[in-house]
Protein backbone atom coordinates (compact mmCIF):
# COMPACT_ATOMS: atom_id res chain seq x y z
CA UNK A 1 0.00 0.00 0.00
CA UNK A 2 1.17 3.25 -0.71
CA UNK A 3 2.11 5.87 2.24
CA UNK A 4 -0.90 7.56 3.85
CA UNK A 5 1.21 10.11 5.03
CA UNK A 6 2.38 11.04 1.61
CA UNK A 7 -1.08 11.31 -0.18
CA UNK A 8 -2.97 14.40 -0.85
CA UNK A 9 -6.02 15.10 1.96
CA UNK A 10 -9.14 13.55 0.65
CA UNK A 11 -11.39 16.31 -1.50
CA UNK A 12 -14.14 18.12 0.47
CA UNK A 13 -16.32 16.64 -1.48
CA UNK A 14 -15.45 13.05 -0.49
CA UNK A 15 -18.06 11.79 1.35
CA UNK A 16 -16.53 10.71 5.13
CA UNK A 17 -17.78 8.14 7.65
CA UNK A 18 -19.23 9.48 10.80
CA UNK A 19 -20.65 6.76 12.91
CA UNK A 20 -18.25 4.66 13.81
CA UNK A 21 -18.55 0.93 14.57
CA UNK A 22 -19.07 1.63 18.78
CA UNK A 23 -22.01 4.13 18.30
CA UNK A 24 -23.96 0.84 16.28
CA UNK A 25 -25.64 0.23 19.44
CA UNK A 26 -24.14 0.17 23.36
CA UNK A 27 -26.51 -1.94 25.16
CA UNK A 28 -25.30 -5.49 25.80
CA UNK A 29 -27.84 -7.40 23.38
CA UNK A 30 -26.02 -5.31 20.34
CA UNK A 31 -22.95 -6.97 21.57
CA UNK A 32 -23.75 -10.29 21.73
CA UNK A 33 -25.50 -10.71 19.18
CA UNK A 34 -22.99 -8.59 16.82
CA UNK A 35 -21.73 -10.09 13.11
CA UNK A 36 -19.44 -6.46 13.54
CA UNK A 37 -16.11 -8.05 13.42
CA UNK A 38 -14.22 -5.38 14.87
CA UNK A 39 -17.29 -5.88 17.63
CA UNK A 40 -15.90 -9.59 17.80
CA UNK A 41 -12.43 -8.64 18.42
CA UNK A 42 -13.25 -6.32 21.03
CA UNK A 43 -15.57 -9.45 22.63
CA UNK A 44 -12.17 -11.73 22.28
CA UNK A 45 -10.09 -8.97 23.33
CA UNK A 46 -12.36 -9.00 26.77
CA UNK A 47 -12.57 -12.62 27.20
CA UNK A 48 -8.85 -12.99 26.61
CA UNK A 49 -7.46 -10.54 29.14
CA UNK A 50 -9.56 -12.18 31.85
CA UNK A 51 -8.45 -15.36 30.62
CA UNK A 52 -4.67 -14.21 31.01
CA UNK A 53 -4.85 -13.14 34.68
CA UNK A 54 -6.44 -16.35 35.77
CA UNK A 55 -3.41 -17.80 34.16
CA UNK A 56 -0.96 -15.54 35.92
CA UNK A 57 -2.79 -15.84 38.82
CA UNK A 58 -1.72 -19.38 38.76
CA UNK A 59 1.72 -18.61 37.97
CA UNK A 60 2.01 -16.10 40.69
CA UNK A 61 1.28 -18.60 43.51
CA UNK A 62 3.97 -21.22 41.74
CA UNK A 63 6.87 -18.74 41.69
CA UNK A 64 5.83 -17.75 45.70
CA UNK A 65 6.17 -21.00 46.25
CA UNK A 66 9.47 -21.95 44.41
CA UNK A 67 11.01 -19.33 46.62
CA UNK A 68 11.51 -21.69 49.32
CA UNK A 69 13.25 -25.22 48.94
CA UNK A 70 10.41 -26.99 51.21
CA UNK A 71 6.98 -27.05 49.50
CA UNK A 72 5.89 -24.89 52.45
CA UNK A 73 2.95 -23.26 50.69
CA UNK A 74 0.90 -25.70 48.95
CA UNK A 75 0.56 -29.34 48.92
CA UNK A 76 2.46 -31.55 45.98
CA UNK A 77 -1.30 -32.40 44.56
CA UNK A 78 -2.43 -28.58 44.62
CA UNK A 79 0.81 -27.58 43.18
CA UNK A 80 0.16 -30.37 40.18
CA UNK A 81 -3.19 -28.62 39.76
CA UNK A 82 -1.68 -25.11 39.78
CA UNK A 83 0.34 -26.00 36.94
CA UNK A 84 -1.91 -27.41 35.17
CA UNK A 85 -4.58 -24.26 35.58
CA UNK A 86 -2.12 -22.12 34.47
CA UNK A 87 -0.62 -24.18 31.60
CA UNK A 88 -4.34 -25.24 30.05
CA UNK A 89 -5.67 -21.17 30.51
CA UNK A 90 -2.93 -19.85 29.27
CA UNK A 91 -1.87 -22.52 26.16
CA UNK A 92 -5.63 -23.09 24.83
CA UNK A 93 -6.97 -19.83 25.93
CA UNK A 94 -4.54 -16.88 25.67
CA UNK A 95 -1.64 -17.90 23.67
CA UNK A 96 -3.19 -20.00 20.82
CA UNK A 97 -6.31 -17.27 20.13
CA UNK A 98 -4.83 -14.16 21.15
CA UNK A 99 -3.22 -12.49 18.14
CA UNK A 100 -5.74 -14.38 15.48
CA UNK A 101 -9.01 -13.82 17.09
CA UNK A 102 -8.14 -9.75 18.17
CA UNK A 103 -5.92 -8.33 15.50
CA UNK A 104 -6.92 -10.60 12.95
CA UNK A 105 -10.63 -10.19 13.61
CA UNK A 106 -10.23 -6.48 13.75
CA UNK A 107 -7.58 -5.33 11.33
CA UNK A 108 -7.51 -8.60 8.73
CA UNK A 109 -10.75 -7.18 6.64
CA UNK A 110 -9.90 -3.43 6.84
CA UNK A 111 -6.17 -4.55 5.67
CA UNK A 112 -7.53 -6.25 2.35
CA UNK A 113 -9.97 -3.70 1.82
CA UNK A 114 -13.07 -6.08 3.14
CA UNK A 115 -15.97 -4.78 5.14
CA UNK A 116 -16.48 -7.58 6.77
CA UNK A 117 -15.05 -11.15 7.19
CA UNK A 118 -16.33 -13.56 4.86
CA UNK A 119 -18.48 -15.66 6.85
CA UNK A 120 -19.88 -12.78 9.91
CA UNK A 121 -22.01 -15.25 11.84
CA UNK A 122 -19.50 -17.78 11.65
CA UNK A 123 -17.30 -15.45 13.66
CA UNK A 124 -19.16 -14.60 16.50
CA UNK A 125 -20.25 -18.53 17.03
CA UNK A 126 -16.54 -19.01 16.85
CA UNK A 127 -16.15 -16.47 19.88
CA UNK A 128 -19.32 -18.59 21.76
CA UNK A 129 -17.49 -21.70 21.03
CA UNK A 130 -14.08 -20.18 22.99
CA UNK A 131 -16.29 -18.84 26.09
CA UNK A 132 -18.15 -22.28 26.67
CA UNK A 133 -14.64 -24.16 26.40
CA UNK A 134 -12.63 -21.80 28.48
CA UNK A 135 -16.04 -21.83 31.44
CA UNK A 136 -15.80 -25.97 30.93
CA UNK A 137 -11.89 -25.77 31.63
CA UNK A 138 -12.44 -23.03 34.08
CA UNK A 139 -15.04 -25.34 35.92
CA UNK A 140 -12.90 -28.26 35.65
CA UNK A 141 -10.37 -26.45 37.46
CA UNK A 142 -12.08 -24.75 39.89
CA UNK A 143 -14.20 -27.60 41.47
CA UNK A 144 -11.44 -29.95 41.95
CA UNK A 145 -8.99 -29.08 39.86
CA UNK A 146 -6.61 -31.45 37.31
CA UNK A 147 -3.44 -32.36 38.30
CA UNK A 148 -1.92 -34.17 34.47
CA UNK A 149 -0.52 -31.09 33.30
CA UNK A 150 -1.62 -29.14 29.77
CA UNK A 151 -0.32 -32.03 27.79
CA UNK A 152 -3.32 -34.87 29.42
CA UNK A 153 -0.13 -37.35 28.84
CA UNK A 154 -1.40 -40.82 29.20
CA UNK A 155 -1.75 -43.34 30.63
CA UNK A 156 -1.64 -41.23 34.09
CA UNK A 157 -4.66 -38.90 32.37
CA UNK A 158 -6.94 -42.12 31.38
CA UNK A 159 -5.96 -44.76 34.02
CA UNK A 160 -4.55 -43.32 37.29
CA UNK A 161 -5.36 -39.31 37.11
CA UNK A 162 -8.70 -38.80 39.43
CA UNK A 163 -9.18 -35.12 38.49
CA UNK A 164 -11.53 -33.55 36.82
CA UNK A 165 -9.62 -34.45 33.11
CA UNK A 166 -12.81 -35.40 31.12
CA UNK A 167 -14.22 -32.04 31.89
CA UNK A 168 -10.94 -29.98 30.75
CA UNK A 169 -10.75 -32.15 28.09
CA UNK A 170 -13.69 -31.48 27.03
CA UNK A 171 -13.14 -27.61 27.21
CA UNK A 172 -10.15 -27.70 25.38
CA UNK A 173 -12.58 -29.57 22.43
CA UNK A 174 -15.03 -27.25 22.34
CA UNK A 175 -12.50 -24.14 21.94
CA UNK A 176 -10.85 -25.92 19.09
CA UNK A 177 -14.46 -25.85 17.13
CA UNK A 178 -13.78 -22.35 17.33
CA UNK A 179 -10.35 -22.29 16.76
CA UNK A 180 -11.25 -24.20 12.97
CA UNK A 181 -13.88 -21.59 12.44
CA UNK A 182 -11.37 -18.42 12.94
CA UNK A 183 -9.34 -20.24 10.34
CA UNK A 184 -11.61 -20.96 8.09
CA UNK A 185 -12.88 -17.40 7.94
CA UNK A 186 -9.58 -15.52 8.03
CA UNK A 187 -8.48 -18.14 5.03
CA UNK A 188 -12.11 -17.34 3.10
CA UNK A 189 -11.59 -13.53 3.44
CA UNK A 190 -8.03 -13.34 2.29
CA UNK A 191 -9.24 -15.38 -0.71
CA UNK A 192 -12.34 -13.63 -2.17
CA UNK A 193 -12.45 -10.69 -0.20
CA UNK A 194 -9.27 -8.48 -1.11
CA UNK A 195 -10.11 -4.48 -2.18
CA UNK A 196 -9.61 -4.34 -6.34
CA UNK A 197 -5.88 -4.57 -7.58
CA UNK A 198 -4.69 -6.03 -4.27
CA UNK A 199 -2.93 -8.90 -5.51
CA UNK A 200 -1.21 -11.85 -3.61
CA UNK A 201 2.05 -9.75 -3.59
CA UNK A 202 0.24 -6.82 -2.29
CA UNK A 203 -0.86 -8.17 0.67
CA UNK A 204 0.69 -6.39 4.13
CA UNK A 205 2.83 -9.34 5.50
CA UNK A 206 0.35 -9.10 8.62
CA UNK A 207 -2.32 -10.57 6.31
CA UNK A 208 0.27 -13.24 5.10
CA UNK A 209 0.94 -14.61 8.85
CA UNK A 210 -2.20 -14.76 9.78
CA UNK A 211 -3.34 -16.62 6.34
CA UNK A 212 -0.63 -19.38 7.67
CA UNK A 213 -1.47 -19.40 10.79
CA UNK A 214 -5.17 -20.06 9.88
CA UNK A 215 -4.06 -22.67 7.61
CA UNK A 216 -2.48 -24.51 10.56
CA UNK A 217 -5.47 -23.78 12.49
CA UNK A 218 -7.78 -25.65 10.11
CA UNK A 219 -5.24 -28.67 9.17
CA UNK A 220 -3.61 -29.25 12.87
CA UNK A 221 -6.89 -28.82 14.93
CA UNK A 222 -8.47 -31.39 14.90
CA UNK A 223 -5.54 -33.58 15.17
CA UNK A 224 -5.90 -32.48 19.04
CA UNK A 225 -9.83 -33.04 18.87
CA UNK A 226 -8.76 -36.64 17.92
CA UNK A 227 -6.12 -36.87 21.18
CA UNK A 228 -8.51 -35.43 23.56
CA UNK A 229 -11.92 -37.63 22.28
CA UNK A 230 -9.98 -40.70 23.16
CA UNK A 231 -9.33 -39.32 26.60
CA UNK A 232 -13.06 -38.96 27.37
CA UNK A 233 -14.00 -41.78 25.46
CA UNK A 234 -11.37 -43.98 27.33
CA UNK A 235 -12.09 -42.44 30.75
CA UNK A 236 -15.67 -43.26 30.12
CA UNK A 237 -15.77 -46.52 28.46
CA UNK A 238 -12.47 -47.94 29.41
CA UNK A 239 -11.32 -48.80 26.01
CA UNK A 240 -8.00 -48.93 27.26
CA UNK A 241 -6.78 -47.24 24.07
CA UNK A 242 -3.32 -46.22 26.20
CA UNK A 243 -3.10 -49.24 28.74
CA UNK A 244 0.18 -51.43 27.82
CA UNK A 245 -1.62 -54.17 29.80
CA UNK A 246 -4.22 -54.14 27.63
CA UNK A 247 -2.20 -53.99 24.39
CA UNK A 248 -2.61 -50.08 24.73
CA UNK A 249 -0.15 -47.73 23.37
CA UNK A 250 0.26 -44.27 25.46
CA UNK A 251 2.93 -42.98 22.66
CA UNK A 252 0.60 -43.22 20.20
CA UNK A 253 -0.77 -39.87 22.78
CA UNK A 254 2.30 -38.20 22.19
CA UNK A 255 2.36 -38.46 18.68
CA UNK A 256 -1.29 -37.16 17.87
CA UNK A 257 -0.66 -34.71 20.29
CA UNK A 258 2.64 -33.15 19.35
CA UNK A 259 1.23 -33.44 15.70
CA UNK A 260 -0.84 -30.76 16.77
CA UNK A 261 1.01 -28.93 19.46
CA UNK A 262 4.02 -28.44 17.67
CA UNK A 263 2.32 -26.14 14.71
CA UNK A 264 0.62 -24.88 17.81
CA UNK A 265 3.90 -23.26 18.53
CA UNK A 266 3.49 -21.39 15.22
CA UNK A 267 -0.26 -20.70 15.53
CA UNK A 268 1.07 -18.80 18.46
CA UNK A 269 3.99 -16.99 17.25
CA UNK A 270 3.74 -16.34 13.03
CA UNK A 271 1.09 -14.16 14.18
CA UNK A 272 3.49 -11.64 16.39
CA UNK A 273 5.90 -12.11 13.11
CA UNK A 274 3.58 -10.22 11.19
CA UNK A 275 2.72 -7.54 14.30
CA UNK A 276 6.01 -7.00 14.84
CA UNK A 277 6.82 -5.91 10.61
CA UNK A 278 4.17 -3.72 10.04
CA UNK A 279 5.92 -1.99 13.39
CA UNK A 280 9.11 -1.92 11.97
CA UNK A 281 8.42 -1.48 8.88
CA UNK A 282 6.48 1.61 10.00
CA UNK A 283 9.13 3.38 13.05
CA UNK A 284 11.97 2.50 10.55
CA UNK A 285 9.88 4.07 7.84
CA UNK A 286 11.42 1.86 5.40
CA UNK A 287 9.88 -0.39 2.96
CA UNK A 288 10.43 -4.50 4.13
CA UNK A 289 13.58 -5.67 3.30
CA UNK A 290 12.91 -8.69 1.03
CA UNK A 291 9.25 -9.16 0.96
CA UNK A 292 9.04 -11.89 -1.01
CA UNK A 293 11.55 -13.66 1.03
CA UNK A 294 9.73 -13.23 3.84
CA UNK A 295 6.30 -14.30 2.32
CA UNK A 296 7.88 -17.33 1.37
CA UNK A 297 9.70 -17.58 4.82
CA UNK A 298 5.91 -17.63 6.54
CA UNK A 299 4.81 -20.47 4.39
CA UNK A 300 7.68 -22.24 4.85
CA UNK A 301 7.18 -22.23 8.59
CA UNK A 302 3.73 -23.26 8.08
CA UNK A 303 4.63 -25.56 6.35
CA UNK A 304 8.01 -27.12 8.19
CA UNK A 305 5.82 -27.23 11.41
CA UNK A 306 4.28 -30.43 10.69
CA UNK A 307 7.28 -32.33 10.11
CA UNK A 308 9.18 -31.73 13.46
CA UNK A 309 6.64 -33.15 16.31
CA UNK A 310 9.02 -36.23 17.15
CA UNK A 311 11.90 -33.81 18.67
CA UNK A 312 9.49 -33.87 21.72
CA UNK A 313 9.45 -37.56 22.13
CA UNK A 314 13.65 -37.84 21.99
CA UNK A 315 13.35 -40.30 25.38
CA UNK A 316 10.13 -41.50 24.50
CA UNK A 317 11.33 -44.56 23.18
CA UNK A 318 11.23 -43.77 19.42
CA UNK A 319 13.93 -45.55 16.94
CA UNK A 320 17.52 -43.61 16.45
CA UNK A 321 16.37 -42.92 12.51
CA UNK A 322 12.98 -41.19 13.62
CA UNK A 323 14.91 -38.80 16.34
CA UNK A 324 18.11 -38.53 13.76
CA UNK A 325 15.38 -37.74 11.30
CA UNK A 326 13.69 -35.47 13.44
CA UNK A 327 16.42 -33.78 14.75
CA UNK A 328 17.43 -32.50 11.09
CA UNK A 329 13.71 -30.79 10.15
CA UNK A 330 13.80 -29.17 13.24
CA UNK A 331 17.17 -27.71 12.40
CA UNK A 332 15.78 -27.07 9.03
CA UNK A 333 12.75 -25.28 10.43
CA UNK A 334 14.84 -22.79 11.95
CA UNK A 335 15.80 -21.19 8.65
CA UNK A 336 12.82 -19.47 7.48
CA UNK A 337 13.02 -17.79 10.94
CA UNK A 338 16.29 -16.98 10.68
CA UNK A 339 15.54 -15.22 7.42
CA UNK A 340 12.78 -13.26 9.03
CA UNK A 341 14.87 -11.99 11.94
CA UNK A 342 17.99 -10.84 9.14
CA UNK A 343 15.28 -8.88 7.18
CA UNK A 344 14.16 -7.66 10.44
CA UNK A 345 17.66 -6.12 10.82
CA UNK A 346 18.04 -5.01 7.24
CA UNK A 347 14.95 -3.29 7.67
CA UNK A 348 16.17 -1.49 10.25
CA UNK A 349 19.54 -0.93 9.07
CA UNK A 350 19.46 2.76 8.04
CA UNK A 351 16.18 3.49 8.59
CA UNK A 352 14.67 6.73 10.24
CA UNK A 353 13.96 5.10 13.59
CA UNK A 354 11.81 6.13 16.09
CA UNK A 355 11.25 4.95 19.49
CA UNK A 356 7.26 5.00 20.00
CA UNK A 357 6.23 2.23 22.55
CA UNK A 358 4.86 -0.18 20.01
CA UNK A 359 8.85 0.49 18.45
CA UNK A 360 9.89 -1.06 21.57
CA UNK A 361 7.92 -3.76 22.21
CA UNK A 362 9.01 -4.37 18.69
CA UNK A 363 12.47 -4.60 19.47
CA UNK A 364 12.28 -6.37 22.75
CA UNK A 365 10.83 -8.86 20.88
CA UNK A 366 13.45 -9.54 18.28
CA UNK A 367 16.32 -10.11 21.05
CA UNK A 368 13.55 -12.64 23.44
CA UNK A 369 12.42 -14.30 19.93
CA UNK A 370 16.31 -14.48 18.59
CA UNK A 371 17.43 -15.95 22.16
CA UNK A 372 14.44 -18.21 22.38
CA UNK A 373 14.94 -19.31 18.76
CA UNK A 374 19.15 -20.15 19.35
CA UNK A 375 18.24 -22.20 22.77
CA UNK A 376 15.35 -24.11 20.22
CA UNK A 377 18.66 -25.18 18.53
CA UNK A 378 20.00 -26.30 21.33
CA UNK A 379 16.64 -28.70 22.04
CA UNK A 380 17.13 -29.99 18.59
CA UNK A 381 20.47 -31.80 19.07
CA UNK A 382 19.68 -34.80 20.46
CA UNK A 383 22.10 -35.32 23.25
CA UNK A 384 21.27 -32.01 24.92
CA UNK A 385 17.85 -32.36 24.84
CA UNK A 386 17.98 -35.91 26.73
CA UNK A 387 20.28 -34.33 28.96
CA UNK A 388 17.81 -31.04 30.07
CA UNK A 389 14.81 -33.22 28.76
CA UNK A 390 11.72 -32.31 30.97
CA UNK A 391 14.13 -29.56 33.30
CA UNK A 392 13.51 -25.93 33.29
CA UNK A 393 15.89 -25.29 30.47
CA UNK A 394 12.89 -26.22 28.53
CA UNK A 395 10.84 -24.06 30.82
CA UNK A 396 12.78 -21.21 29.70
CA UNK A 397 13.14 -21.89 26.02
CA UNK A 398 9.35 -22.07 25.82
CA UNK A 399 8.11 -19.58 27.64
CA UNK A 400 10.57 -17.19 25.90
CA UNK A 401 9.41 -18.19 22.74
CA UNK A 402 5.63 -18.23 23.66
CA UNK A 403 5.69 -15.53 26.57
CA UNK A 404 8.35 -13.36 26.02
CA UNK A 405 7.85 -13.31 21.98
CA UNK A 406 4.38 -13.49 21.53
CA UNK A 407 3.10 -11.67 24.06
CA UNK A 408 5.72 -8.79 23.47
CA UNK A 409 4.04 -8.84 19.83
CA UNK A 410 0.44 -8.72 21.65
CA UNK A 411 1.37 -5.51 23.31
CA UNK A 412 3.12 -3.79 20.72
CA UNK A 413 0.30 -4.64 18.51
CA UNK A 414 -2.00 -3.25 20.72
CA UNK A 415 -0.08 -0.10 21.65
CA UNK A 416 0.17 0.09 17.77
CA UNK A 417 -3.63 -0.09 16.81
CA UNK A 418 -4.69 1.08 20.06
CA UNK A 419 -5.40 4.49 18.36
CA UNK A 420 -7.28 3.13 15.02
CA UNK A 421 -9.36 1.09 17.84
CA UNK A 422 -10.35 3.54 20.14
CA UNK A 423 -9.68 6.77 18.35
CA UNK A 424 -7.47 7.87 21.44
CA UNK A 425 -4.32 8.15 22.33
CA UNK A 426 -2.45 6.78 25.68
CA UNK A 427 0.10 7.99 27.29
CA UNK A 428 3.28 7.91 25.50
CA UNK A 429 5.75 8.00 28.48
CA UNK A 430 3.94 5.17 30.46
CA UNK A 431 4.06 3.27 27.79
CA UNK A 432 7.35 2.99 27.31
CA UNK A 433 8.50 2.50 30.90
CA UNK A 434 5.89 -0.82 30.74
CA UNK A 435 7.70 -1.82 27.48
CA UNK A 436 11.14 -1.43 29.19
CA UNK A 437 10.02 -3.38 32.30
CA UNK A 438 8.72 -6.11 30.15
CA UNK A 439 11.48 -6.86 28.25
CA UNK A 440 14.05 -6.52 31.92
CA UNK A 441 11.20 -8.63 33.97
CA UNK A 442 10.72 -11.21 31.72
CA UNK A 443 14.71 -11.63 31.31
CA UNK A 444 15.19 -11.47 34.71
CA UNK A 445 12.05 -14.21 35.48
CA UNK A 446 13.24 -16.71 32.90
CA UNK A 447 16.78 -16.65 32.35
CA UNK A 448 17.76 -17.92 35.61
CA UNK A 449 15.77 -21.17 34.60
CA UNK A 450 18.06 -22.01 31.60
CA UNK A 451 21.15 -22.39 34.50
CA UNK A 452 18.83 -24.20 36.70
CA UNK A 453 17.54 -26.59 33.95
CA UNK A 454 21.32 -27.49 32.88
CA UNK A 455 21.95 -27.70 36.52
CA UNK A 456 19.00 -30.48 36.13
CA UNK A 457 15.99 -29.19 38.00
CA UNK A 458 13.36 -31.00 37.36
CA UNK A 459 9.90 -29.18 36.04
CA UNK A 460 7.26 -29.51 38.09
CA UNK A 461 8.15 -30.12 41.34
CA UNK A 462 7.35 -28.40 44.25
CA UNK A 463 10.13 -28.90 46.63
CA UNK A 464 13.96 -28.69 45.50
CA UNK A 465 17.22 -29.25 46.71
CA UNK A 466 18.44 -26.40 48.65
CA UNK A 467 21.42 -25.26 46.01
CA UNK A 468 18.90 -23.85 43.44
CA UNK A 469 17.20 -21.50 45.29
CA UNK A 470 19.21 -18.49 44.48
CA UNK A 471 17.67 -19.51 40.76
CA UNK A 472 14.60 -19.22 41.75
CA UNK A 473 14.72 -16.33 44.05
CA UNK A 474 15.66 -14.34 41.14
CA UNK A 475 13.06 -16.09 38.91
CA UNK A 476 10.36 -15.16 41.58
CA UNK A 477 11.60 -11.58 42.03
CA UNK A 478 11.88 -11.31 38.49
CA UNK A 479 8.10 -12.35 38.23
CA UNK A 480 7.41 -9.16 40.26
CA UNK A 481 8.88 -6.91 37.80
CA UNK A 482 7.17 -8.68 35.11
CA UNK A 483 3.64 -8.65 36.56
CA UNK A 484 4.18 -4.66 36.87
CA UNK A 485 4.68 -4.74 33.46
CA UNK A 486 1.56 -6.34 32.54
CA UNK A 487 -0.40 -4.63 34.96
CA UNK A 488 0.54 -0.83 33.99
CA UNK A 489 -1.13 -0.96 30.65
CA UNK A 490 -4.19 -2.38 32.02
CA UNK A 491 -4.28 1.10 33.55
CA UNK A 492 -2.83 3.76 31.33
CA UNK A 493 -5.01 2.30 28.43
CA UNK A 494 -8.15 2.21 30.59
CA UNK A 495 -7.70 5.94 31.50
CA UNK A 496 -7.32 6.57 27.92
CA UNK A 497 -11.00 5.58 26.88
CA UNK A 498 -11.75 8.87 28.74
CA UNK A 499 -9.06 11.42 29.13
CA UNK A 500 -6.83 10.45 26.34
CA UNK A 501 -6.39 12.64 23.17
CA UNK A 502 -8.21 12.36 19.91
CA UNK A 503 -6.36 10.40 17.10
CA UNK A 504 -6.13 11.12 14.00
CA UNK A 505 -6.87 8.65 11.03
CA UNK A 506 -3.55 7.79 10.91
CA UNK A 507 -1.40 9.28 13.92
CA UNK A 508 1.89 7.11 12.70
CA UNK A 509 1.53 7.94 9.33
CA UNK A 510 1.70 4.41 8.33
CA UNK A 511 1.07 2.05 5.10
CA UNK A 512 -1.84 -0.08 5.08
CA UNK A 513 -5.29 0.36 4.14
CA UNK A 514 -6.90 -0.07 7.95
CA UNK A 515 -5.11 3.61 8.47
CA UNK A 516 -7.34 4.89 5.14
CA UNK A 517 -10.03 5.21 7.02
CA UNK A 518 -11.46 6.85 10.11
CA UNK A 519 -10.07 6.36 14.07
CA UNK A 520 -12.12 4.16 14.72
CA UNK A 521 -13.81 3.07 11.86
CA UNK A 522 -17.13 2.92 10.74
CA UNK A 523 -19.54 -0.10 10.64
CA UNK A 524 -18.51 -1.18 7.02
CA UNK A 525 -15.24 0.36 6.82
CA UNK A 526 -14.98 2.35 4.28
CA UNK A 527 -17.33 4.30 2.77
CA UNK A 528 -15.98 4.04 -0.94
CA UNK A 529 -14.62 0.97 -1.51
CA UNK A 530 -10.37 0.95 -1.87
CA UNK A 531 -8.53 0.37 -4.64
CA UNK A 532 -5.00 -0.29 -4.83
CA UNK A 533 -2.09 0.21 -7.25
CA UNK A 534 0.94 0.14 -5.59
CA UNK A 535 2.79 -2.32 -3.62
CA UNK A 536 3.49 -2.44 0.05
CA UNK A 537 5.12 -0.53 2.46
CA UNK A 538 6.10 2.41 0.12
CA UNK A 539 7.50 4.13 3.09
CA UNK A 540 11.21 5.42 1.44
CA UNK A 541 9.50 5.78 -2.40
CA UNK A 542 7.45 8.07 -0.35
CA UNK A 543 10.31 9.88 0.59
CA UNK A 544 12.73 10.32 -1.79
CA UNK A 545 13.61 13.25 -3.46
CA UNK A 546 12.81 13.04 -7.40
CA UNK A 547 16.82 13.60 -7.94
CA UNK A 548 16.80 10.45 -5.95
CA UNK A 549 15.73 8.06 -8.68
CA UNK A 550 17.26 6.91 -11.87
CA UNK A 551 16.69 7.49 -15.02
CA UNK A 552 14.74 4.27 -15.55
CA UNK A 553 11.79 5.11 -12.46
CA UNK A 554 14.06 2.66 -9.97
CA UNK A 555 14.58 3.94 -6.70
CA UNK A 556 17.34 4.03 -4.74
CA UNK A 557 18.19 3.84 -1.25
CA UNK A 558 18.98 8.07 -0.10
CA UNK A 559 22.07 8.68 2.13
CA UNK A 560 20.00 11.75 3.15
CA UNK A 561 18.26 11.27 6.03
CA UNK A 562 14.64 13.16 5.42
CA UNK A 563 12.49 14.11 8.29
CA UNK A 564 9.70 12.03 9.01
CA UNK A 565 6.08 13.15 8.43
Amino acid sequence: MTDIAALPEPHPATPRPTRSYLGAGSDLRSWLLTTDHKRIAILYALTLTLFFFIGGAAATLIRIELITPAGDLVSADSYNKLFTLHGVIMVWFFLVPAIPTTFGNFILPMAVGASDVAFPRLNLLSWYLTVAGGLLALVSLLVGGVDTGWTFYTPYSTLYSNSYVTLAAAGVFVAGFGTIATGVNMIVTVHVLRARGMRWMRLPLFVWSIYATSIIMVLATPALAVALLMIVVDRLFGLSLFDPDQGGDPIIFQHVFWFYSHPAVYIMILPGMGVVTEIITCFARRRVFGYEAMVFAILGIAIFSFFVWGHHMFVSGQSAWASLVFSILSFVVAVPSAIKVFNWSATLYGGHITFEASMLYALGFLGLFTLGGLTGLFLASIPIDVHVHDTYFVVAHFHYIMVGAMVTAFFGGLHFWWPKVTGRHYSEPWARLAAILMFVGFNFTFFPQFILGYLGMPRRYHSYPPEFQIWHVLSSAGAVILALAYLVPLVYLTLSLRYGRRAGDNPWHASGLEWATTSPPPRDNFVIPPTVDTDPYAYHAAHEEPSERDESGGDHQSSRKDEMP
